[in-house]
């Protein structure tokens, strides 16, 4: 990620030379490889979109082809850089829609009007709150769409997309003016109607899509899961005639070495795009991938299955952890809950040996034993009188966790 940005301050000639380097990781269910990647993507503010490989099929076959994945991550980005754009604006839409307030109590500006002024401070000290105004607001909402009369077909087709986007344009380039109506509403709610409106305006003035191409084009990443469910044995000398299976790997090379991809917003080039792959690989290995594909992934990362102390670190340690959601949702009701550190322990102890004795579920092992010791305290707690407490402690634990270890299966 560091390299990264790092590459966004070398010289131009040089820049265009620094590809990235794609990862491969490798790691059982459950052991956080997706987690690694969003939060990869939230360090840098990157467009992040996660795909699961078996959701294509191989070109000519009836289904998704892999250049769909370039077209959902830009509409992650439009969403993100207009996200962006619209908190940088905010301070400047609130000024104009105070103004535009006082315009409708006081009529317009004029300069040294005390009457204004007057108004302005106790518009700021939000004594006007209840008062209500007429505001001009677009018929079905600030925001609506109202090009529908131009949709047609599938709006995931790009060329239909943008032959859409055309007629819209013509429409409105036609003297066509946005219909309006007239409501009456207290100042506290067209405050947020106005500013709304206020910062579509704005907005008009930035070129959202040239920036949500090149947010994706120099920083997105995409994670691509269970790719090793589109690999078949080496050893099987049949081939597949599964449709997602070898022909989406082909597929997938020129999208990971680089090519452009053809979007509602524009044409995308994937050259810098970080592609991270991940898969368990239990029935195949790394090396049963098209040898094209391998060498488009040269980071390997090994992921180890979650050991007991992992478990309890994850417990404990993140600010939403499992253990505080119970107990934040527990307080709602007016009742403190406690875990003991035993208790927690215990479960990090019982989540694991579960792992290995049923199946490797990873870390969403924890889900289910929370939900086994929660069951009965959280009818309890709503019968019980607020500033009462309930403690979870180890042997609780233990027993409400005793015939999940006798039965066969608990997942």
């Amino acid at each position: 990620m560091r390299n990264r940005w790092r590459r966004r301050q070398l010289p131009d000639d040089l820049r265009k030379e620094v590809t990235p380097r794609n990862v491969l990781m490798i790691g059982p269910t459950g052991c956080g490889k997706t987690e690694v990647a969003r939060r990869m993507a939230e360090l840098g503010g990157a467009p992040f979109l996660k795909v699961e490989a078996t959701k294509f099929t191989e070109v000519g076959y009836h289904g998704r082809d892999v250049d769909q994945i370039i077209r959902d991550l830009m509409d992650v980005s439009m969403a993100l850089t207009k996200k962006k754009q619209t908190e940088k604006l905010r301070d400047q839409a609130k000024d104009l829609v105070e103004d535009r307030i006082l315009d409708l109590l006081t009529g317009p500006k004029k300069e040294g009007s005390r009457g204004r002024d007057s108004f302005r401070d106790m518009y700021q000290q939000n004594l006007l709150d209840d008062h209500e105004i007429e505001v001009d607001v677009p018929e079905g909402g600030p925001g609506a769409d109202r090009n529908n009369v131009f949709a047609i077909g599938d709006n995931s087709n790009p060329n239909i997309q943008a032959m859409t986007d055309f007629l819209s344009r013509m429409g409105n380039g036609q003297g066509k003016k946005v219909p309006k109506e007239r409501k009456k509403m207290p100042i506290s709610e067209a405050k947020e109607v106005i500013l709304e409106m206020e910062l579509e305006k704005l907005l008009e003035n930035i070129d959202l899509k040239k920036l949500a191409i090149t947010a994706v084009e120099e920083s997105g990443i995409v994670f691509i899961d269970e790719i090793d469910k589109i690999c078949s044995s080496r050893d099987i000398m049949s081939r597949s005639a599964d449709a997602s299976a070898e022909g989406v790997q082909r597929d997938l090379l020129p999208l990971i070495e680089g090519t452009t991809i053809n979007t509602k917003y524009g044409n995308v080039k994937t050259d810098y795009i970080l592609f991270v792959a991940s898969g368990a690989f239990h029935a195949v290995k790394p090396s049963d991938m098209l040898p094209e594909l391998q060498g488009r992934l040269p980071i390997r990362v090994e992921l180890n299955g979650l050991t007991e102390d992992d478990l309890y670190k994850i417990l404990t340690e993140p600010v939403a952890n499992l253990v505080r959601q119970q107990i934040e949702l527990i307080k709602t009701e007016g009742v403190t809950l406690d875990f003991t550190d035993e208790a927690i322990r215990e479960m990090a102890r019982l989540a694991a040996l579960l792992n290995k004795t049923v199946e490797n579920i990873g870390a969403r092992r924890l889900h289910t034993v929370i939900e086994r010791i929660m069951e009965d305290l959280s009818f309890k707690a709503a019968e019980l009188e607020p500033g009462e407490s309930l403690k979870v402690e180890k042997e609780l634990v233990m027993e409400r966790l005793d015939d999940a270890m006798t039965t066969s299966d608990m997942s």
